[in-house]
Formats: structure tokens, sequence, C-alpha cells
């Protein structure tokens, strides 16, 4: 499965994959899964800003967030605890780990792992994908958050000639390296043709997968980012 995903896309993955589980255990509240992803909603007046760490903007953020939180069963009273106690949310606010921040108070013995993660990311946003890794693990193992080396071969396997291998690769990565050495691997490399696709390549890059559909070899097209209108006949 990882190889199908974007690197952006496999902790999404994962965490769902999670959810799904939990859910059939009744382990994560139907109610709060929806608060994590949608957040607040609908108009609330918000009262003075107690702090003197959150600016005015940060703090009508963060109170819409508490407000509309503690209308569920298990955040009952944490709007007004933050507004008496504000202070000892700060060192969460403030920490580089955010997320290895214990709550304070009771809190953080009354909530489980996921219910920190709402509060966590009400508080500090930019560290709930650390968060949901550490849900993860916790979950249902590491191995979860650590995906696989990728190799060639496992991938060749699962190729055929109808189904080719294609690289999606992200600015100054380059896989020939690694698609020579498999291809010497298999007794390919003296069978093996690579062009860069751009202007008017594309009827040469025919000729050479005709070529290679005869023989028997292999065609590595590059660059075909730069040959889009030639894509749907090499389709």
């Amino acid at each position: 499965m990882c190889r199908s995903l974007f690197e952006k896309d496999k902790l999404l993955f994962s965490f769902l994959l999670t959810a799904k589980i939990l859910f059939g255990d009744n382990q994560i509240d139907m109610d709060e899964w929806r608060y994590l992803l949608a957040g607040p909603s609908g108009s609330i007046d918000v009262p003075p800003n107690p702090t003197d760490w959150l600016d005015d903007l940060e703090w009508q953020q963060l109170y819409k967030q508490l407000f509309c939180m503690a209308k569920l069963p298990a955040f009952v009273g944490i709007d007004s605890y933050f507004m008496e106690f504000n202070k000892k949310f700060k060192k969460i606010f403030d920490a580089e780990e955010a997320h290895e921040e214990p709550l304070p108070g009771e809190w953080n013995d009354k909530f489980n792992s996921f219910q920190k993660m709402i509060v966590l990311k009400a508080i500090r946003a930019d560290k709930i994908c650390h968060a949901i890794q550490n849900y993860v693990i916790e979950k249902i193992g590491k191995k979860f958050v650590d995906p696989p080396t990728f190799k060639i071969q496992p991938c060749y396997k699962d190729s055929s000639n109808f189904s080719p291998l294609i690289f999606v690769i992200t600015a100054g990565t380059d896989p020939v390296k690694d698609f020579k050495a498999f291809a010497e691997e298999e007794g390919m490399w003296n069978k093996t043709e690579m062009i860069s696709l751009g202007q008017g390549q594309g009827k040469k890059a025919e000729r050479l997968i005709d070529d290679a559909k005869v023989k028997g070899g292999w065609v590595l097209l590059q660059n075909c980012h730069l040959s889009l209108s030639w894509m749907p006949r090499l389709e």
C-alpha cells in the first residue's frame, strides 16, 4: 500500500486505518472524531483575553475551540478551567515538543490519548501530526509509521507488460542509479533503452517501445512531464 501513496499521505492512511479498527472496538467516540476533523462551528461571544501570552486573535481562535469542545461530555468544564488556570497551559504553547507535554490538572489522567490530541490541536495545531504519529504507534505499532525502504524488485514482481513501473519523484531525486543496478541484476541492462522526453521526442520513444516489444527489452522514459501532449498516446 505504501508504494502507491505520496509521502505526505502515508501518515493519514495509517491514522485512518487505526481509527477504523478502533471504531470497530468502540474505542473512539464519533462526536469527538467529528470535532477533531471539523473543529468549532457557529458564532461565539468571546470573553476578554485573560492571558498575557496570547494575542487577541490567538485568544479568539482558542476560546472558540475550547467553548465548542466543552459541549462534548468528556470535556465539560475545560473552557472555565482554562479561563482560571490559563498559565498552566502556557508550557504546552511554548514547548518545542508540545505533543509530549502532559495536560495540567486532572485532565491528563482523565483524557485518553485521542482526547488529548483534540486539546493539542486547539493550543498547538502545528504539532498534531506528531501526536497522530504517536497515537498510531500506541494503538497498532511503530511499523505503521515507518514506511518500508523503496525497492524495485517487489514492484517489478507486481508489474507486467500492461502495467509498467512509474516513478513519481520529488525535486532532486533520481531513480536511474537504482534502476540501472536492478537492470544489471536482471541481465537486462544491455537490452535497455533510455530516452529523455520533450518536444518531438514522442515518436522516437514510440519506436523504441515498439522495438522492445518485439525483442523483449526495456525502455526507460524520463521527464514525462515535459511531454504531456504525448502521454495519452503512451497510455
